[in-house]
């Protein structure tokens, strides 16, 4: 054999080494902790090394319509600190109903090969019922250590008005057949109302001047409380869970707080007392709760603590006042989904510092008057998904000064407003540039069709390493090759723009002017914004001349009987 030949062989044996690591070799698909309201897909693959598989989404209510979903999001494999993830396709179906069962048809293409279908089966979870066949128990102060010592599967404890000391539940109910603790007005627990490894556990129209714990526990509700934070007891927290748990619902509670909305309080290390709602582990929902003045108002734990962060749904929620973070959806593994919250007045509005390889997504969220950035994308976040959600704040709109990679961000469709920045106790906010995001990894990142303006009257700001002066710049230098402009003039009651972030304001009303350059300024994404009006999507959390959504807890969910509907 000449040299010649030998020559070729080893290009043509080294070019289907490289063409091997291309194609994509298809593995399990999973369906981790579906959730009453959301159900996440992951499609473990190896190859692909190129990234350019895709996967399509079909859904539909078994028999029912088909509907496009959102195509699944790239993950390749990686690691950040002591957490790994491996090589797959990931992504949520959004807004499910609850208790359903969906045909979710899946299809991976690569034009390397590997090509792929797979059909699948998924119901949500239900929404946390009553038992069928309840047995009363009247429970008041003097009782309640014998009552709920005799509590059994099935039961409703109803609580006479009164106060009554923190106590520990150490009974579990069952799917079927959980516990109750209800309240009603003039309930007032003074304590912790604690319970540890139970399963099945209702507690509802409670107030608790303290805390609610439930470390270890699956299947908890806690829906309709007030919890009143102490400032001298169980550190200022209000709904929390510590250890792992699953498929919690903790929907409609009011949780106040005793941190002040002050400079001093600002920042991680600022002083400020509290998480309002904490949780780590799978599967649960926090949604409609008002939640004010702590150090974070909702939160996932981090680092070391926290496990199997994943399936997690955090909507509807009226944030204010959280001194570090509104939401800290910080080491979300994959699919945690940040849907339609407003916060006003926060330090940071959203945290994921770090996405664990992602998807962790961001939609529809409004925050007004942030006091360092709107999206904490630091310690090297990976695969964070912004769409649609609106940002007025004082400094630079959309930022990013981590120091650190920020890897497969992909954004459609947000609105991020700024102005005249500062320093915030010792922190800068920036200086009024629309974007200041040198850290944002270009090359396998994706932003366009976003809307960005400053009140400071230029249009500055870096994307990666990227520098521009003008709309037409980024257009022309960067992916944002749609973006657009925009101003306080953009809203249909144009709000006073938060130049002093330590004012204390009430939340805003940011639905678009018909007028503004933010009407049909979007891209359609499947199963997000199906229902756009005009010629395509509007930027921003709101679609023009839509009703605002719910925020916080619901009025018509609770009965004269107690019973929910």
């Amino acid at each position: 054999m000449t040299m010649r030949v030998l020559f070729f062989s080893a290009i043509a044996f080294l070019s289907s080494a490289v063409a091997a690591q291309n194609a994509t070799t298809a593995g399990e698909v999973t369906v981790p902790f579906p959730t009453a309201h959301g159900i996440s897909i992951e499609w473990a693959i190896s190859g692909d090394a190129n990234l350019n598989g895709e996967v399509a989404v079909r859904y539909r209510q078994t028999a029912g319509a088909w509907r496009q979903g959102m195509p699944l999001r790239r993950v390749p494999a990686g690691s950040n600190g002591s957490f790994s993830w491996a090589n797959r396709h990931s992504g949520s179906l959004f807004d499910v109903l609850p208790d359903t069962e969906y045909e979710v048809e899946l299809s991976l293409s690569d034009p390397d090969g590997g090509s792929a279908q797979r059909l699948l089966t998924v119901r949500s979870r239900a929404i946390p019922g009553l038992p069928g066949n309840p047995v009363f128990k009247e429970v008041t102060p003097a009782t309640l250590s014998s009552v709920i010592a005799g509590a059994n599967p099935g039961d409703i404890l109803r609580f006479a008005v009164g106060s009554y000391p923190g106590f520990t539940l150490e009974r579990s109910g069952s799917v079927q057949a959980p516990i109750v603790l209800r309240g009603q007005p003039g309930v007032v627990i003074n304590g912790e109302l604690a319970l540890f490894f139970r399963a099945d556990v209702i507690i509802e129209d409670m107030q608790v001047n303290g805390r609610i714990r439930f470390n270890g526990s699956n299947r908890i509700s806690v829906r309709r409380c007030l919890i009143n934070a102490s400032p001298t007891l169980f550190d200022g927290h209000g709904i929390v869970s510590f250890l792992r748990s699953e498929n919690a619902y903790i929907v409609d509670n009011t949780v106040i707080g005793t941190t002040a909305w002050v400079e001093s309080a600002m920042d991680n290390s600022g002083a400020n007392r509290g998480e309002g709602i904490v949780v780590t582990g799978p599967g649960h929902v926090i949604a409609h709760n008002r939640v004010r003045g702590f150090h974070d108002d909702i939160s996932l734990l981090e680092d070391g603590e926290a496990v199997d962060q994943f399936s997690i749904d955090i909507f509807g929620n009226e944030l204010s006042e959280g001194a570090d973070d509104a939401i800290e959806a910080d080491f979300c593994f994959h699919n945690c989904r940040v849907q339609r919250n407003r916060v006003s007045n926060a330090f940071v509005a959203f945290s994921s510092q770090p996405s664990l390889g992602g998807p962790t997504y961001f939609v529809r969220n409004v925050a007004y008057n942030v006091a360092h950035v709107a999206f904490k994308l630091y310690r090297s976040s990976v695969g964070d998904v912004l769409l649609h959600n609106t940002v007025v704040k004082a400094g630079d709109g959309f930022s990013n000064y981590a120091g650190v990679p920020v890897a497969r961000l992909f954004t459609r469709n947000n609105l991020f407003l700024g102005g005249p920045g500062g320093v915030v106790n010792g922190v800068s906010n920036g200086s009024g540039r629309v974007i200041e995001a040198a850290g944002v990894v270009l090359a396998g990142s994706s932003l366009n069709y976003n809307a960005y303006g400053s009140t400071v009257g230029t249009f500055t700001g870096h994307l990666g390493p990227t520098a521009f002066n003008s709309l037409a710049q980024l257009r022309a230098l960067t992916s944002e090759t749609q973006s657009v402009q925009i101003d306080l003039n953009s809203f249909a009651s144009a709000p006073a723009f938060p130049s002093n972030p330590l004012t204390q304001f009430g939340p805003q009303d940011l639905r678009l002017s018909v007028s503004s350059a933010a009407i049909d300024a979007g891209t359609p994404l499947a199963a997000i914004n199906d229902d756009f009006l005009g010629g395509a999507p509007d930027a921003g959390a709101y679609e023009a001349s839509r009703p605002l959504p719910i925020y916080g807890p619901r009025s018509d969910v609770l009965f004269a009987d107690g019973f929910d509907s």
